[in-house]
């Protein structure tokens, strides 16, 4: 309501030339921003917005630009274009958003939030920016580098500087440029700075961590793809193994039918049948009990898709028997969001993971752009793109002594049923952290929420809202970015972190069920008794593995 008042007061002075852009809020107006020198970069545009005045540039995905109705409820800000070249080939756009400063009462929460990118990026992320500026913080994106769709990777094809702009030189510019501006318009720096990113922005959340660790005091890691060169590799494994064999696709309409099947095999095993497997890792589904045994339909799977089926939960691997990525886990392969989306695809070649597969071996691995999938050599192919993009791309190391050092903390989160990146891969690598630098060492900086029934950062059957989007709730309880700044400026260490599912998947529709997400390798255990759709009838308990 604070904010609202505000927003109105500051529109009606503008109007009326009180506090308009020659306003000279911190040490410089907004439009005086225009003559910042910023080592590396150039300002092409610093501007005061008015409030509800902002409209997103056309043609964009709808996931970074999101409704125009939202741009309307948007409060005054100071938006500042940048582009910066850390190398002859760059050309990095940026994006700072600041809450504009009303001189006596600033809007300004004290802190800048860094916003990471999904797939190939390629896309400033509006709606993240104007989400961020709407609580208060000052906001920065990047398109990482390049323009385009986030399937989209031609741009890489003979660029390797724009390759490793993508890869880690982006953000990390990125958050240097936005530092600079917060400062030179507010006249000091941020008191904290966090940083958010899912999938891809997952990665580039780990790539901050590890190789720019003073950037952010306080990162949220989503389902990282930080194993870059491996999960593509398992992609174009899956795409041969879905598409080589006509008689080995599993197509759409069978996936209601594997669903209900793993959950007859593993729902209940929590003592909660609610369509939801708490621990997929304990789910022991074989898929040759869907064998149809009186003609192919719908409900049942020929002998060529259980053996593709075995090969989408396992995981490729290497020819000396190492695990090239994790697999798949069984539970949550239907619905908006699921394996027809990310793995089988509406028809053969037709799902995301096959598309990022084929654009990164064709224009980052081999530079070819008739690289054709179906006469690759797994083995070589992971190889070759180790050899070519391990370094830029992947974010692996598990030593975070300098990130904890820093005093920072890092909050990563995955769900069970992720069709796009397997979460094993997440706890390999939160497990490699503990065993790196010790478990106590670990849960003083570092967390991992495991969400069962979510899919690729949101969706799936589970409750899959707790503030990583940036619901609207205000409290550290149900909002993990909440709980990430408390940690980091009270000292308080985040415990249980209760996640919702919406009616309808919208929040004014309500709540139509709530479970808390335990720190690994905490898991939500069901108390015997009351409502299984209430939080509070659920307690956190270690459980071997």
């Amino acid at each position: 309501m604070r904010r609202m008042i505000l927003a109105a007061v500051a529109v009606m002075l503008m109007s009326c030339g009180a506090y308009g852009q020659e306003a000279t809020p911190g040490t410089k107006s907004c439009k005086g921003l225009a003559q910042l020198e910023l080592p590396g970069a150039k300002i092409v545009l610093a501007k005061a917005i008015a409030a509800g005045a902002f409209t997103p540039p056309e043609n964009m995905s709808p996931w970074v630009v999101g409704p125009p109705i939202f741009y309307k409820t948007l409060p005054p800000f100071c938006r500042v274009v940048v582009e910066a070249a850390p190398s002859a080939d760059s050309d990095i756009k940026i994006e700072v958003w600041m809450p504009l400063d009303g001189m006596n009462d600033s809007w300004w929460n004290g802190k800048l939030q860094g916003l990471g990118n999904g797939g190939f990026a390629g896309e400033i992320g509006y709606l993240g920016l104007g989400s961020s500026v709407q609580h208060g913080y000052a906001t920065v994106s990047t398109d990482t580098g390049h323009s385009g769709e986030g399937t989209e990777a031609s741009w890489a094809l003979g660029h390797p500087e724009k390759v490793a702009d993508f890869g880690y030189r982006g953000i990390h510019e990125m958050t240097r440029v936005a530092k600079l501006v917060v400062k030179a318009y507010y006249g000091k720096d941020a008191q904290d700075s966090y940083f958010a990113g899912c999938s891809n922005g997952g990665r580039q959340a780990l790539m901050e961590a590890q190789r720019f660790p003073e950037d952010y005091d306080g990162i949220l890691a989503g389902a990282p793809a930080n194993y870059f060169t491996h999960l593509l590799t398992k992609a174009l494994a899956d795409a041969q193994a879905t598409t080589l064999d006509a008689d080995s696709y599993i197509p759409s309409s069978k996936l209601p039918a594997i669903a209900k099947a793993a959950n007859a095999a593993c729902d209940a095993q929590d003592g909660v049948a609610d369509g939801i497997v708490n621990d997929p890792t304990k789910c022991h589904f074989d898929p040759a009990v869907m064998l149809c045994k009186e003609g192919n339909s719908e409900k049942c799977l020929t002998a060529a898709q259980v053996t593709t089926l075995r090969k989408l939960y396992e995981g490729p691997n290497e020819a000396n028997g190492r695990k090239i990525f994790p697999g798949y886990l069984p539970g949550a392969e239907e619905g908006q969001g699921g394996w027809a989306t990310w793995i089988t695809g509406t028809a053969p070649g037709k799902s995301l993971l096959f598309a990022f597969s084929g654009g990164y071996f064709s224009n980052m691995v081999y530079e070819k752009a008739d690289w054709n999938y179906k006469d690759a050599s797994v083995d070589q192919a992971m190889k070759a793109a180790d050899e070519k993009t391990a370094h830029s791309l992947n974010a692996t190391e598990t030593n975070l002594a300098p990130f904890k050092a820093h005093g920072g903390k890092l909050i990563l989160y995955h769900g069970w049923n992720d069709p796009a990146i397997s979460a094993i891969n997440t706890v390999n690598y939160y497990n490699g952290v503990m065993s790196r630098m010790g478990g106590a060492e670990t849960e003083a900086f570092a967390r991992l929420y495991m969400v069962p029934g979510m899919q690729h950062c949101g969706g799936g059957t589970g409750p899959d809202s707790f503030g990583q989007a940036g619901a609207e709730v205000n409290d550290a309880r149900h909002h993990v970015g909440l709980a990430l700044e408390q940690w980091v400026e009270k000292g308080i260490a985040p415990n249980a972190v209760v996640a919702t599912k919406f009616q309808g998947s919208d929040p004014a529709k309500g709540a139509k069920m709530t479970r808390p997400l335990c720190p690994y390798p905490q898991i939500a255990k069901y108390k015997g008794k009351g409502d299984t759709n209430d939080a509070g009838n659920f307690v956190c308990v270690a459980e071997d593995r």
